[in-house]
């Protein structure tokens, strides 16, 4: 009888079940698609979080009527998430509220007081708006002020994770590899945060509201009776901890070592390395816990990333969706062609990707730019100059990674969705000048998933030996030369350049419009 592990992906748009084998490869899947976000005020994203949990149970239930999947040969199961998402469950685990997503923009003006020494020690640091922006930005702070009855009530304030796990478990248990929020987490030590760490201070949180941490691979219960009815699972299936999404993408494309840079081309694309040094890409804020114990993943983060293709997709790209359904083939094939229809570096066309403004890098005050326009450019030069700028972003967390580890990037592997289109690998390759691999399939965060879970139940001696049995690069794109000597030139005489010019002129759209506030 196969051994299958099945790996959940809670994701932003859907909920996957994947049955995986030991090989890596997908037995059987099934998707079931998450109704989007409510938002009951401007800038808030909210979602039933009993609909997360709904989402879990059809997803399964559905997977067992795909070919190959066969409850029986289960031997465990994982959990990915978003992360960021956020529930209050009260004294019975009953969500007190709709889950705040990742998503949300709300903030808070009143904000827990912080001692005056630390205090003192962020403003001779230069980050006390890196701080008072981390405590506005915190959705326990927004609950403690807004609606306090919720936060009175909290018994456990969880992640998507930590919700998930409990529905399955029972236990208050979650990952330390799924710590990536705006919560007392030491991230160095990963752990909760210790009594005398100033974010006791700066959040609105109690001790007792948060779950018992363990490490990726460890088994946290397994499937009891009305878990069964509910999914299908059989009784007494391990249950293993797994990681966030980002986290189990990272570790499912191959990158254990730290000159594999991981680009992921997804909502928000990141660039990823996974090493065992703590090291801070940019000063002060942490390296976040990989699926991998003990190990570290260095961020570097586009907020809006591949959501900027969609939008392109979306309002100017219905001929390409028509004609694609009309063909009988993927919109893809069409937008690829969109893009090789324009020469390397869209004749001077040059996107600076910062619809959404970071904390520090670029800094709060960025906003996205397109300069160049000429009488030649159309829609096409504009699609493939939103590839251009990410990729010339991602370059950029790829030199400061570099410079802050000191271990060169030799090498890249590319998930999400924007790495199915061949024209996006071969203009990154182009872009960076480095050889370019697809994943050999597509579900890099389920795979992450399923490989802490073989670890865990001992299928794998560890996670080297998991991630050489279950991982392996598909494609690899190859860079040309003549492309890349024009986007180097590019990047450095003209990309490296842009914020410094632009930033002053930012500042002056914020302080005129107040958009985005300061902090």
């Amino acid at each position: 009888m196969p051994d299958h592990i099945l790996a959940i992906d809670n994701g932003t748009q859907s909920v996957r079940a994947i049955l995986f084998d030991l090989d890596g490869n997908i037995v059987a899947k099934s998707q079931i698609h998450l109704q989007p976000y409510f938002s009951t005020h401007p800038g808030w994203a909210e979602h039933d979080a009993d609909g997360y949990w709904g989402a879990v149970c059809e997803a399964c239930r559905a997977l067992w009527q795909q070919p190959g999947a066969v409850p029986a040969n289960v031997r465990g199961v994982a959990v990915t998430t978003q992360r960021g998402t956020v529930v209050n469950v009260d004294k019975d685990g009953v969500p007190l509220r709709p889950a705040i997503t990742w998503l949300d923009q709300r903030r808070v003006e009143t904000i827990p007081r912080i001692g005056p020494l630390w205090t003192a020690a962020f403003r001779l640091a230069r980050v006390h708006d890196t701080i008072t922006y981390f405590q506005r930005e915190a959705e326990i702070n927004w609950l403690h002020v807004h609606q306090r009855d919720v936060w009175n009530r909290t018994h456990k304030y969880l992640l998507l994770s930590g919700y998930l796990n409990f529905k399955m478990t029972g236990r208050y248990v979650d990952s330390t590899g799924s710590q990536v929020a705006y919560i007392p987490f030491d991230y160095k030590r990963q752990a909760w945060a210790s009594k005398r760490d100033w974010k006791w201070q700066a959040l609105k949180v109690e001790e007792h509201m948060l779950p018992e941490l363990v490490e990726p691979g460890t088994v946290i219960g397994q499937v009891e009776a009305h878990i069964e009815q509910a999914t299908g699972i059989p009784v007494g299936t391990p249950i293993i901890a797994a990681a966030a999404d980002k986290a189990c993408e990272v570790i499912g494309a191959g990158c254990q070592q730290p000159h594999i840079g991981c680009l992921s081309y997804g909502t928000t694309a990141t660039i990823n390395t996974t090493t065992t040094k703590y090291v801070e890409v940019t000063p002060f804020l942490p390296p976040y816990p990989a699926a991998i114990p003990g190990a570290y993943s260095t961020e570097v983060q586009i907020p809006r990333g591949y959501w900027m293709v969609n939008w392109f997709k979306n309002e100017f790209g219905h001929h390409e969706q028509a004609l694609a359904a009309e063909r009988g083939v993927a919109p893809e094939v069409l937008f690829d062609e969109l893009v090789n229809a324009v020469p390397p570096g869209s004749m001077g066309l040059m996107l600076q990707p910062y619809w959404s403004p970071g904390i520090r890098v670029p800094g709060p005050e960025a906003k996205g730019a397109i300069i160049g326009f000429g009488d030649v450019h159309t829609r096409a030069h504009v699609y493939r100059a939103i590839l251009e700028g990410l990729a010339y972003a991602l370059r950029e967390g790829k030199e400061r990674t570099e410079k802050r580890s000191g271990v060169p990037i030799t090498e890249l592997r590319i998930s999400g969705g924007g790495s199915q289109s061949d024209a996006a690998m071969q203009l990154t390759a182009d872009i960076f000048g480095l050889p370019t691999a697809r994943p050999h399939i597509y579900e890099t965060s389920g795979l992450g998933a399923a490989i802490d879970a073989a670890v865990g139940l001992k299928m794998y001696p560890d996670f080297s030996a998991a991630i050489q049995g279950m991982t392996r690069i598909g494609r690899v794109f190859e860079p040309i030369a003549a492309n890349h000597a024009t986007y180097d030139r590019l990047y450095h005489k003209v990309y490296r350049g842009m914020y410094r010019q632009l930033q002053p002129l930012y500042a002056q759209i914020a302080e005129i419009t107040g958009y985005p506030k300061r902090g």
